[in-house]
C-alpha cells in the first residue's frame, strides 16, 4: 500500500506531465486527438438527428417533458402533499416508470422549492455560478498562466450560464453540478471540509454525485490521509442510509400497476458524453464542426494540467463520461451537467497541453543525447 500513496504524490508534483510522456506515446496521443476529433463531428451530428427525431415522436405522443413533471411535483408539495405521495402520483399518471427507486428524484428540489420557490433555487445556481468563476481562476493560480487563468475563467462561464435558466431548480443534474464544481474548486489538502460540505450538497441533489465523492476517498486513503478519509467515508455512509430511506418511501406509495424503467445498459459509445456536454453548455451555440473537438481537447488538457487537481479532474471527468458511454440511454445525455461547469476550464488548457506532447515528440532520445554528449 505504501508504495501507492508514493505514485499519487509523485504524480501530484509533475508541473506538464504529458512533457514527459515518450515520444512514442506523445505521438499515438496527438494521433488519437485529431482522430477523435475529426470523428467527433460527425458522430455528434448523427446523434442530434437521433434525438431530434427521439423528439418528435415524443411530441406527436403528447409526452411530456422531464421539467414539467418536475414543476408538478414541486407544485404539488408547495400546496402541501407528502413529497412521495405526490412524485409518485405524479409519475404514475404521466406515463413514468417509479421503479427502481432512482427513477424518482430525491426530494431536495421540489422541497426546496416548497421553501423559497423555484425562483429561490435560481438564485442559489447563480450564486454557486459566479463563486464557481472565482474559485476555479483561484485554484489554477501558481500552475498556469494569467491569460489561461482568464480563459479558464470564461470557459466555466459558458459551461455554466445554465444557472440563468428561468426553471433551473427543476434540473437535478445542473444544481448538482454547480455544487459539484465549487467543491472540486475549493478542495485544499489542509482545508477540505468546506469542499465536503459542498459535495454533501451535491448528494442530496442528485445521487449520481456519488462516484466524486468515491474518487475523492480513493484519493484520501492512497495517500494515507485518514481524518479526512474518515470524514468522507462517513458523509457516504450518511448517503447510503438517505437512499435507503428514499428507496422506502417510494416503496410505500408505489402501486403494482406502475410502470418499471427500460435500464441503463444502452452501450450509446463515446459520442454520448460528447453531445451530453454540448447540450448542457454553450458550446451547443457553436457551428458544428468547432464545438465537439472542443470537449475532446477539454479532456486532454485537464489530462496536462498536472498535480492533484489536474489528476483527480481527469479520472473524474474520463470515468463519468465513460460510465455516460456505457449506461445512458439517449435521452439521459443531461447527466453530464454533472461535469460542468468545471470541465470547460480544460478548454483553455488545451494549448499548453498540445504544446507539451509537440514538445515530447521532439525531444533528443536519451540515447542520442548521450551520444551528442561524448562528441
Amino acid at each position: 500500500m505504501s508504495g501507492i500513496p508514493d505514485l499519487v504524490s509523485r504524480f501530484a508534483a509533475l508541473e506538464r506531465p504529458l512533457r514527459l510522456l515518450p515520444r512514442w506515446a506523445a505521438l499515438a496521443l496527438l494521433l488519437a486527438v485529431a482522430a477523435a476529433s475529426v470523428w467527433s463531428v460527425s458522430a455528434v451530428s448523427a446523434y442530434d438527428d437521433s434525438w431530434q427525431s427521439d423528439v418528435e415522436v415524443r411530441e406527436e405522443r403528447g409526452d411530456m417533458k422531464d421539467m414539467d413533471l418536475y414543476e408538478n411535483i414541486a407544485g404539488r408539495v408547495a400546496a402541501g402533499e407528502g413529497y412521495y405521495s405526490a412524485a409518485t402520483a405524479e409519475q404514475r399518471a404521466n406515463g413514468f416508470p417509479t421503479s427502481p427507486a432512482v427513477t424518482v428524484r430525491l426530494p431536495t428540489l421540489a422541497q426546496g422549492a416548497a421553501l423559497f420557490g423555484i425562483e429561490g433555487w435560481r438564485w442559489i445556481a447563480i450564486a454557486l455560478f459566479f463563486a464557481n468563476i472565482l474559485a476555479w481562476t483561484a485554484r489554477l493560480s501558481g500552475r498556469t498562466l494569467l491569460i489561461e487563468r482568464v480563459g479558464a475563467a470564461l470557459m466555466v462561464a459558458a459551461c455554466g450560464a445554465t444557472a440563468f435558466m428561468d426553471k433551473v431548480g427543476l434540473v437535478h443534474e445542473i444544481v448538482a453540478g454547480q455544487f459539484l464544481a465549487l467543491a472540486f474548486a475549493l478542495y485544499r489538502p489542509h482545508r477540505w471540509w468546506p469542499a465536503l460540505l459542498l459535495a454533501a450538497c451535491a448528494l442530496a441533489v442528485r445521487e449520481l454525485a456519488a462516484p466524486f465523492v468515491l474518487l475523492w476517498l480513493a484519493f484520501a486513503l492512497v495517500q494515507c490521509r485518514w481524518r479526512e478519509a474518515g470524514a468522507v467515508a462517513a458523509l457516504l455512509a450518511i448517503f447510503a442510509i438517505g437512499m435507503v430511506l428514499h428507496a422506502q418511501g417510494v416503496a410505500a406509495h408505489r402501486l403494482p400497476e406502475d410502470l418499471a424503467s427500460e435500464g441503463w445498459q444502452a452501450m450509446g459509445g463515446p459520442v454520448v458524453p460528447l453531445y451530453g456536454v454540448l447540450g448542457v453548455t454553450l458550446l451547443q451555440t457553436l457551428p458544428g464542426w468547432i464545438g465537439p473537438p472542443l470537449v475532446v481537447l477539454s479532456l486532454l488538457g485537464w489530462a496536462g494540467l498536472g498535480g492533484r487537481t489536474g489528476g483527480f479532474g481527469t479520472l473524474w471527468f474520463a470515468g463519468f463520461m465513460i460510465a455516460a458511454a456505457l449506461f445512458a440511454r439517449l435521452e439521459n445525455f443531461y447527466w453530464l451537467a454533472l461535469l460542468v461547469p468545471a470541465f470547460g476550464a480544460g478548454i483553455a488548457l488545451a494549448p499548453r497541453a498540445l504544446m507539451d506532447l509537440v514538445a515530447a515528440l521532439f525531444r533528443p532520445s536519451s540515447r542520442g543525447a548521450a551520444a551528442s554528449g561524448s562528441r
